[in-house]
């Protein structure tokens, strides 16, 4: 019996293309992005990662760029999204402009059939033959040159009149990859950049708490992270647990917890009788298996924060974290499926379960205790006009600074951190 072949320690880039298309066309078909992944093999996962993420994220780009080549829009989705990921890596790779050609043809031939391969290696071609021209076609369309949907380029020009292209462009770049030092173990991120650089990691201090590094790492290789040293937090969610000022032995909840990574910051901060709630149980578990890590406790919860009368137990919170599910417009570059699968409609029924569970969590505030409200997004109507809405509904509710004496922080998206919104709100005694 011969012996068998090897496995090639990378595969070939034809079958990270195919399963990269495959991946695309799910999340083009209404499917999420994260879960399309899990299911790549492990091998093929940073190339397909990056052709998936890629396409996606200037979307409107690369379909601007197809329509001139295409006779007419091309039913078959599959080979739409080779496309789209081959165009989207012959512009971020124009120095390997011939394996993405012929890699893509290789792939064509593997999917429905290979009916589509001379399609394939004669719209690339095209493609490469007629770029300059292309190029400036695609850019006379909002969607392309921004490379988000068209009302979201809108809702955005409106709401930050000076901002709004620092805020699309930020939405199509790749995130930083920022940790958070547990302080119970290290105190001085000083320390710790040295630990990092030791290990061949250029990093920087962005506060006492917060290190920038240069570039992602795999977190198998970050110093002390199995241990619970170090945790990977963007700077923006940071913010958190230092705005909610818990202090010791107060009760804290916190309303939609998973992950679980404000869930453990606020532990790090102070020893507090904390709860932990998420709808989802496999979520949840994620929280579970952070708080392992880090060698914190905190009681968990499978539940929905707004059915109250499923896990409370009529004892007040002094602090409630209300972290609200949203559109998560201003973590887009870490989602890049969220720009294509939203609606406009999407973000009015948002703010709709955001009013919902402010009022349910209202009930649950102690007099004198404060609710950090928290979005991810920077649309308003999730964000201003949500918390002005709820204060006009609640006499007993007062705003409170939470930097330079303004009742809001807006984030938006920058190379430091994703956008991010919080306003503190007390209860009047």
């Amino acid at each position: 019996m011969p012996a068998a072949a090897p496995i090639p320690a990378n595969p070939p880039l034809s079958k990270a293309f195919a399963c990269a298309a495959n991946v695309v066309a799910a999340v083009i078909g209404g499917r999420n992005l994260d879960r399309e992944l899990v299911s790549v093999p492990q091998a093929l996962r940073p190339a397909v990662q990056d052709l998936a993420y890629g396409a996606l994220r200037q979307y409107g780009r690369g379909d601007a760029l197809l329509a001139p080549l295409l006779a007419k829009p091309l039913a078959e989705l599959t080979i739409r999204s080779l496309l789209l990921t081959s165009v989207y890596r012959l512009e971020a790779r124009p120095d390997d402009a011939h394996t993405t050609v012929d890699q893509a043809v290789s792939a064509a031939a593997l999917m429905a059939n290979g009916r589509f391969k001379s399609l394939v290696n004669a719209v690339l071609r095209n493609f490469q033959r007629q770029y300059a021209t292309l190029v400036d076609t695609a850019l006379m369309h909002n969607s392309a040159r921004w490379q988000h949907p068209q009302w979201w380029i809108e809702k955005v020009q409106l709401a930050y009149p000076q901002q709004w292209r620092d805020i699309l462009t930020a939405g199509n770049g790749r995130p930083p990859m920022t940790l958070r030092l547990n302080r119970r173990r290290i105190d001085n991120a000083n320390i710790y950049i040295e630990r990092l650089v030791q290990h061949g990691i250029g990093a920087r201090a962005l506060d006492d708490s917060a290190i920038l590094l240069d570039k992602p790492v795999p977190v198998v290789q970050l110093p002390g992270f199995a241990t619970g040293e170090v945790s990977v937090q963007d700077w923006g969610a940071q913010r958190a647990a230092g705005l909610l000022d818990a202090q010791p032995c107060m009760r804290v909840l916190d309303a939609c917890a998973a992950p679980g990574g404000k869930t453990a910051h606020i532990l790090e901060l102070a020893d507090v009788d904390l709860t932990a709630l998420d709808a989802d149980a496999k979520r949840l578990q994620r929280v579970a298996e952070n708080l392992g890590r880090l060698g914190l406790t905190a009681k968990l919860s499978a539940a929905d924060c707004m059915a109250i009368a499923t896990w409370w137990d009529k004892r007040p919170f002094d602090r409630i974290l209300a972290d609200v599910p949203c559109s998560a417009s201003g973590v887009v570059r870490r989602h890049p499926d969220a720009k294509w699968l939203r609606r406009r409609s999407d973000v009015a029924n948002f703010a709709r379960t955001q009013s919902y569970i402010l009022d349910a969590l209202w009930q649950l505030l102690a007099p004198g205790g404060k609710m950090l409200y928290c979005t991810c997004s920077v649309f308003e109507e999730e964000n201003r006009q949500q918390i002005q809405a709820f204060v006009s509904r609640h006499a007993d509710a007062r705003r409170l600074p939470t930097r330079n004496q303004q009742t809001e922080l807006q984030l938006i998206p920058s190379a430091e951190h994703d956008g991010f919104y919080y306003t503190l709100i007390e209860k009047n005694a």
